[in-house]
């Protein structure tokens, strides 16, 4: 079975070299999936990162180029799109939640056709905190996420997210690029019967997280997006 890893990337000079380092010195190591392959997509970053990524040797390595900054959820369906795998995992290229987490989701493979990890169960392990006004107004954004779309998930937004092939028919409706996109899709899921599972995961704050807190009041505005989506029928199949 083969994994495709998928790192959507902007201005990410600081940490992209060691995240890949990391990432290959565990999929090299690991026995359960017979093949991978690891997609970077450079979401329009004005900073080195493209150079550091051309620069790479590693095997199995796609680099995809949006010229123009897009949004991380336009960078996420460019990589879903030319994934192979018969599983995709996202994660972000800060590497707040290690590759390594995914051996939590493997015992649960046959369980589920979409596995989005979790900062927020009882078993979860946040080792460096947000600061508390960040972490605060995430939890009010889930809370309100949930109630809107009907989602039952404690954590819609942690950047560690596995999709069954089966599951890729959802990127074909995506409609939101940026802040929305994750609650999109699982709102997506929910609607084309597809069965979700959250994982408990280990996840550490990037202080240098492009993450505002204006972003979290976006969280209204993309609400209604898929709201009048739904209303008019785009998503549906």
């Amino acid at each position: 079975m083969k994994i495709s890893v998928i790192i959507p990337v902007f201005n990410e000079e600081k940490v992209i070299a060691s995240a890949l380092e990391a990432i290959y010195n565990y999929l090299n190591r690991q026995r359960f999936f017979s093949d991978f392959e690891v997609i970077i997509v450079n979401d329009g970053s004005t900073d080195n990162t493209l150079a550091i990524i051309e620069n790479q040797d590693y095997p199995s390595l796609k680099i995809i180029n949006q010229p123009v900054n897009l949004g991380k959820g336009a960078a996420v369906k460019a990589g879903m799109e030319n994934a192979s795998g018969g599983w995709q995992l996202f994660l972000d290229a800060d590497y707040s939640t290690p590759i390594t987490e995914v051996e939590k989701i493997l015992p649960f493979l046959n369980q589920a056709d979409i596995f989005i990890g979790s900062r927020a169960l009882k078993d979860s392990e946040i080792l460096l905190h947000q600061p508390i006004i960040k972490e605060w107004l995430g939890k009010l954004g889930n809370a309100g996420i949930g109630l809107f779309l009907g989602l039952p998930f404690k954590d819609t937004q942690c950047g560690f997210k596995l999709f069954s092939r089966k599951s890729l028919v959802i990127f074909k409706k995506q409609t939101l690029r940026r802040w929305g996109f994750d609650f999109e899709l699982l709102f997506l899921a929910k609607k084309y019967g597809l069965t979700v599972k959250e994982i408990a995961i280990n996840w550490t704050n990037n202080q240098h997280s492009k993450v505002k807190k204006i972003d979290y009041l976006k969280t209204f505005f993309e609400l209604l997006k898929i709201y009048f989506n739904n209303l008019t029928n785009k998503y549906d199949i």
